[in-house]
């Protein structure tokens, strides 16, 4: 890595430079705000439509891995759209999406029909997701941890003030309308949100007092044939997998436990156990990002990595022992989810040092495909518990991969990661 010759600009300048990239960095996170229900609300609605319809929790959950499939595994292609083109009209585009994913949703009596409207969710939050991260990366170079994080704090605890507003619609009024009102709700403001991103020119990067970036920019094809994207890759998945379950399973989880609806008292609030812990969980979701994303930017990605990945393990075991009881329960998944989350700042920023600033949303948007692989295990987490009677194979499996790839940031992505940025 290498540290670029300080540029000066004329103060007034610099100011109105540094006013507009975090300007630019709100909007994103706003931005990811309005997609965030669509993956962390929509353990709400799997246990009403399944009463509804009578359909098998696994068959339901493969929605859920459709949206994540399609969110992640397009982003790439998007990402290169935005490269090109600027974040306003991918993100006009990712609104519309949403907005039309949940009105069908609303209306959906079929597996196909509830399958096809989560494909077209996940389309458009990909839109958002990867633009807006990508964005982030451009406009801060020097700050690549904190600004991913904040922006994947949006999508993390972006849902934490709606759960509560959700779950009374639901029980208002149904399911049904909930998807109905916050799609509209949800797709109109990242449409009016669009028209404001633009992508930092060089003028701007050059504003930057200390802009640490890589030696060159490296474009996907190259990236491709690297063993550290392969390594992160691997990790990622390993990392996105157990969270993901969490996501999409802490209703049936909640469920099976007996706990769901029994009251917990902390912090003078009292809620049902399984409306705080996802109320607590966004949060503490939200704020890891920028938090370990910081903490990345000052001691190291791949420390940072070990650190996190580690307390994910052990969470999960926690979790998988002692959730049966209610307030363990809300703790334990609030644990969790924090040491989850910062996978969504740390693997772009990384990302961004290994391989550079100028093919940013492209390359990062080829790692997050990881996110969508992982999302493949989801459903058989359903099929596993049937088949032992209990989730804690699911939780042994999950924490025995998160504690492996903590163990692989130390042992293989870093010599590989410093090797590279030997080379000439």
């Amino acid at each position: 890595m290498t540290i670029e010759a300080e540029t000066h600009v004329p103060a007034s300048s610099h100011a109105a430079q540094l006013t507009g990239r975090w300007l630019q960095l709100a909007l994103g996170v706003l931005c990811m705000t309005m997609i965030a229900n669509l993956q962390y609300g929509w353990t709400l609605f799997v246990n009403p439509i399944a009463t509804k319809f009578g359909w098998e929790l696994a068959a339901i959950q493969w929605a859920f891995t459709i949206f994540v499939l399609s969110e992640t595994w397009l982003i790439p292609i998007e990402g290169y759209l935005e490269d090109r083109f600027g974040p306003r009209p991918l993100v006009a585009f990712g609104g519309t999406m949403v907005a039309i994913a949940w009105v069908v949703n609303s209306y959906a009596t079929s597996l196909t029909t509830l399958y096809i409207a989560q494909a077209i969710g996940g389309i458009g939050a990909g839109a958002v997701y990867g633009t807006c991260v990508g964005n982030a990366l451009k406009w801060f170079p020097d700050r690549r941890g904190l600004a991913a994080g904040l922006t994947a704090a949006g999508f993390g605890m972006g849902s934490a003030l709606t759960i509560i507003p959700i779950s009374k619609v639901i029980a208002g009024e149904g399911y049904e309308a909930a998807f109905l009102y916050f799609g509209l709700l949800q797709g109109v403001v990242i449409v009016l949100a669009s028209f404001l991103l633009k992508t930092p020119s060089k003028e701007q990067i050059a504003a930057r007092t200390t802009l640490v970036s890589s030696k060159r920019s490296i474009g996907p094809t190259e990236m491709l044939k690297t063993p550290v994207f392969w390594i992160m890759y691997l990790m990622f998945v390993m990392m996105a997998a157990g969270g993901l379950m969490a996501t999409a399973q802490l209703a049936p989880i909640a469920k099976d436990f007996k706990v769901a609806d029994i009251p917990v008292s902390l912090a003078g609030i009292t809620l049902p156990a399984l409306t705080f812990a996802l109320s607590l969980d966004r949060i503490l979701n939200g704020v890891t990002r920028p938090f370990f994303g910081w903490v990345s930017d000052k001691i190291g990605r791949e420390l940072t990595m070990f650190i996190a990945f580690g307390i994910e393990g052990v969470g999960l075991l926690a979790l998988g022992h002692l959730g049966h009881d209610p307030i363990l329960f809300v703790l334990l998944t609030g644990l969790v989810f924090f040491a989850w989350g910062e996978i969504y700042s740390l693997f772009p920023a990384t990302c961004g040092d290994t391989f550079g600033s100028k093919f940013a949303t492209t390359n990062a948007g080829l790692l997050y495909t990881a996110k969508g692989t992982a999302a493949l295990l989801v459903p058989f987490s359903s099929v596993l518990t049937k088949a032992t009677g209990s989730w804690h194979a699911v939780f042994y499996t999950a924490a025995a991969m998160n504690i492996l790839a903590a163990v692989l940031a130390i042992a293989v992505l870093k010599p590989l990661r410093q090797r590279m940025a030997a080379q000439p």
